[in-house]
This record gives C-alpha cells, sequence and structure tokens, in this order.
C-alpha cells in the first residue's frame, strides 16, 4: 500500500497547510490615477496585519475615503501626503517615476502605470532611482538587479517602515512556528532523510543515507516520485 508524503499532502490545500487569507485587512496599493492634479490624505490610524512584516496604516482623503497605504519610515499619525503627478519631493509622497530626480529611494514601484505597486513592499527595503533611457526609468533594487520601468508609472518616496523587524531574534522555535504558521511558509525545511519514514520514502532508520538508490523511474506512483527523478546519471562524471 503506498504513502501520501507530506509533499502531497501539502499540495491537496487543506486546511493547516492553506494561507490565512481570512486575517487579511484588505488591499495595500496606489489609489485609481483617474483623477486630475494632486490629492492629499492624512494618517488616522495604523493597523496589523499577521503575516506581513511591515505595519499598514489607514489614510482619509479629501472627500472622507478610507483606503490602507503602506507607510515610509518616520511617519506618523496625523501627518500628511500627497499623491499625483508632480508633487513635492518629499517622504510619503507619491508620484510619476518619471518626475522624481535620480539618486531618490522609492518604494511601492508599479510595474504598469495603474496596477497600484508591486515591486520593492518588504519591510525595510527601498530602491533607488539611477537614470533615464530611451525606453523607461531605470531603477537598482535591494538583490543588484536594475530594470525599466514605464515613465508613468507611480511610486512612493522613502524607506518601507519596519526595517528592523528582520533583524530581531526570535528568541524561540515557537515565535518562528506562529508567524510561519501566519505566512502559510513550509517550515521547518528538513531532508528527506530526516523525516519519518511516514512522510518520505528516505526517512525512518537511525543513518542519514537514504537506504534505497535515490534515482526514481519517470512512470513511478506519486507516493513513491522523489529524488533524482528520470536522472540520465548521478555522481561525478567519469573522464
Amino acid at each position: 500500500m503506498g504513502r501520501r508524503i507530506l509533499v502531497q499532502r501539502r499540495g491537496k490545500g487543506t486546511q493547516n497547510f492553506r494561507s490565512p487569507k481570512h486575517k487579511k485587512r484588505g488591499a495595500v496599493k496606489h489609489i485609481p490615477n483617474h483623477f486630475d492634479g494632486i490629492k492629499s490624505f492624512k494618517v488616522i490610524e495604523f493597523i496589523h496585519e499577521g503575516g506581513r512584516g511591515t505595519p499598514l496604516a489607514k489614510i482619509e482623503y479629501e472627500d472622507k475615503k478610507r483606503v490602507l497605504w503602506l507607510p515610509p519610515e518616520g511617519v506618523f499619525l496625523g501627518d500628511s501626503f500627497q499623491i499625483g503627478p508632480k508633487t513635492e519631493i518629499t517622504v510619503g509622497n507619491t508620484l510619476e517615476v518619471q518626475n522624481i530626480p535620480e539618486g531618490t529611494l522609492i518604494y511601492n514601484i508599479e510595474i504598469l502605470p495603474g496596477d497600484g505597486g508591486k515591486l520593492c513592499r518588504a519591510s525595510g527595503t527601498t530602491a533607488t532611482l539611477m537614470t533615464r533611457a530611451e525606453k523607461g526609468v531605470q531603477i537598482l533594487f535591494p538583490s543588484g538587479k536594475r530594470k525599466i520601468i514605464h515613465p508613468k508609472s507611480r511610486a512612493s518616496i522613502g524607506v518601507v517602515a519596519g526595517g528592523g523587524k528582520t533583524t530581531r531574534p526570535y528568541l524561540k522555535a515557537g515565535n518562528k512556528y506562529h508567524q510561519m504558521r501566519c505566512k502559510a511558509t513550509n517550515w521547518p525545511v528538513i531532508t528527506a532523510s530526516g523525516m519519518n519514514a511516514c512522510s518520505h520514502p528516505f526517512g525512518g532508520g537511525r543513518k542519514k543515507t537514504p537506504g534505497r538508490p535515490t534515482t526514481t523511474s519517470r512512470n513511478a506512483p506519486p507516493g513513491r516520485k522523489v529524488g533524482m527523478i528520470a536522472a540520465r546519471q548521478s555522481g561525478r562524471k567519469t573522464r
């Protein structure tokens, strides 16, 4: 009789492995750019969302509309900011990248104009606007990658809040467990030979060896299809 290994149980998507989306507070993005001129808003509350490293801010526009906003470092309750194609170059303001000076730190960057912001949204991250090219604006990301963005894409000025959260120690495994549970992340990550015999074909036993060949046929059943699937060779090449 075959076994349902851990990978199969995760892929089925039962409640133990499902992302807790019902705990999310709502969409966090730039408002649609279907307006002319500049709109002002004010920070009225800071809230926490499970599974998100950075705090969220609830803002209110001049027309009393309230939405969620991704705040930068150095923002306090009652502060006012602006959004528009050509606003002041101040931390927290949102404008088009073609109107931002070179060398400015930006975050929550749109890939295409009007998508609400897709890039550089994690806590403590920021990107640098480098140069203006013929096809768009070149931006340097924290990974070192450079990407050309559409000139009318919008971005906020500053550094995403919550940067110190990534350097804070967990102190005990329980804290790490609860955070990974909110993120629906596979944790802890262990080797196949370190699992129990019921969770993986290579598991069980008192040694670190799988106890069987790690190459598997392409036509193997799902509970056995692990390791090097249909490998043409394994180990070092012989000269």
